[in-house]
């Protein structure tokens, strides 16, 4: 598999787990905040990284929408990347099945959980408040105006 096949793979598993793809990524939505996943390709070799990016409505007076300016927006309110050679590195030759595998583990394990636990307000606050995420202190603040 190559990396456009991989492409191909990923979207089919990103959709299965109700991501929508849209403008060149794939998001989720809720009525609070909305869910950004990117691939991003490396410039130092054939593997990509993997961007989530999280953005809060109501921050800052804003409200989003899924757009290209925000799918390619290279920073959420919240931001978490995966480096992750088991089925993002191209370099290093790897089977295809145990590259799917592995895909699909990281949604299961890594992509989905933090996902949908960042799709609310009070999910974004309880991580933060358990050292999971780092907030920013503007977005901390702009959080506790919106969820007291």
């Amino acid at each position: 598999m190559d990396s456009k096949e991989f492409k191909v793979v990923f979207n089919e598993v990103a959709k299965s787990n109700d991501f929508k793809k849209a403008f060149g990524g794939w998001y989720k939505e809720s009525a609070e905040c909305i869910a950004v996943l990117e691939l991003q390709k490396s410039n130092f070799g054939i593997y990509y990284l993997l961007n989530i990016k999280i953005f809060i409505n109501g921050v800052f007076g804003r409200f989003y929408t899924p757009s290209k300016d925000l799918v390619k927006s290279s920073m959420g309110h919240i931001n978490e990347q995966i480096n992750a050679k088991d089925f993002l590195d191209f370099d290093e030759p790897i089977d295809d099945n145990p590259r799917i595998a592995h895909l699909h583990d990281s949604f299961r394990d890594r992509i989905l959980p933090f996902t949908d636990i960042t799709l609310s307000k009070a999910g974004i606050r309880k991580l933060a408040d358990d050292g999971i995420l780092f907030l920013p202190p503007a977005i901390k603040e702009e959080l506790e105006k919106l969820i007291p």
